[in-house]
């Protein structure tokens, strides 16, 4: 089965669970009418990218928000942050009011200014996104958490952000997890301790970056593996956990992302998590 696009009015509301139920079974909520004003000066950010062209991506971290990766003057600079802390703000109000049972259990990480069309360029086929893949870290294995992403197409001139979007995760799991190679706590408390990771990798972590490579290096998989062609358009905000929905980002310019944990005990069904099944299909806990 491949992920669901499920569309959700700005007065709908999480009616006993109903969107965090949807979303943890592998959908991707829509929201097509939810206000994000732009004041004048700030339509400057969807007229030209404010970006130092050193990364892909503008962004803010911490409780600080210090901008990362921008460009402009001293006053352009700040406006861009403050819009990135404004986004923040917008995407915590959306979970709130959407997904309640989450609230208090979340905790917020980046905020990304994305001005850039997909990158087309001849690349490892590990760092091109346009692959179908799912979200895992390599430096920041986060073990029992799930990773939850806030998205809103800003283009001013009507270009939609392209996805395409794959079959479930655990149909997936079950062509790839045979063929990946076996866990070392050994070697995980080693990277730990060189600093090569920001803390121990767990077999969670081990595996879901082996089949993050798996399934952006399978070339056949790529091009057979059932999947759908998905437009948002600009206005348009999307949430949906990015370790469970295998996802390719196709093209489109100019968009606000926010990226947040959430504890898999915190979750509806702890039981719909990849965390838990991986463990299904291995036939024990993970380490």
């Amino acid at each position: 089965m491949i992920s669901p696009i499920l569309t959700v009015p700005a007065a709908g509301s999480a009616a006993n669970g109903s969107l965090a139920a949807a979303l943890e079974g592998g959908a991707v909520l829509m929201f097509p009418d939810l206000d994000f004003p732009f004041s004048d000066f700030e339509r400057r950010f969807t007229e030209r990218p404010f970006a130092d062209g050193k990364a892909k991506n503008v962004n803010i971290r911490g409780e600080a928000a210090s901008l990362r990766g921008a460009a402009g003057t001293p006053e352009e600079q700040e406006a861009l942050r403050r819009l990135l802390v404004r986004y923040r703000g917008f995407a915590e109000a959306l979970i709130a009011r959407h997904l309640p049972e989450y609230a208090d259990r979340i905790s917020l990480a980046g905020t990304s200014y994305r001005p850039f069309d997909v990158d087309r360029r001849k690349m490892s086929w590990r760092r091109d996104d346009t692959r179908l893949h799912v979200d895992a870290f390599p430096s920041n294995p986060i073990g029992e958490k799930r990773i939850l992403r806030v998205f809103r197409n800003i283009n001013p001139s009507g270009q939609p952000r392209l996805w395409r979007v794959g079959e479930d995760f655990g149909s997936m799991a079950d062509k790839f997890l045979p063929k990946l190679p076996g866990y070392s706590p050994l070697s995980a408390r080693l990277l730990a301790a060189l600093r090569i990771t920001k803390a121990r990798r767990s077999e969670y972590d081990h595996l879901m970056l082996h089949l993050h490579d798996a399934l952006k290096q399978d070339e056949g998989y790529q091009a057979n593996a059932p999947q759908a062609d998905v437009e948002f358009q600009p206005g348009q905000t999307w949430v949906t956990f990015s370790d469970l929905v295998m996802h390719g980002a196709m093209g489109g310019r100019y968009m606000l992302e926010q990226t947040a944990y959430l504890p898999v005990s915190a979750q509806a069904d702890p039981e719909t998590s990849p965390q838990r099944i991986l463990a299904r299909k291995l036939g024990r806990p993970l380490q």
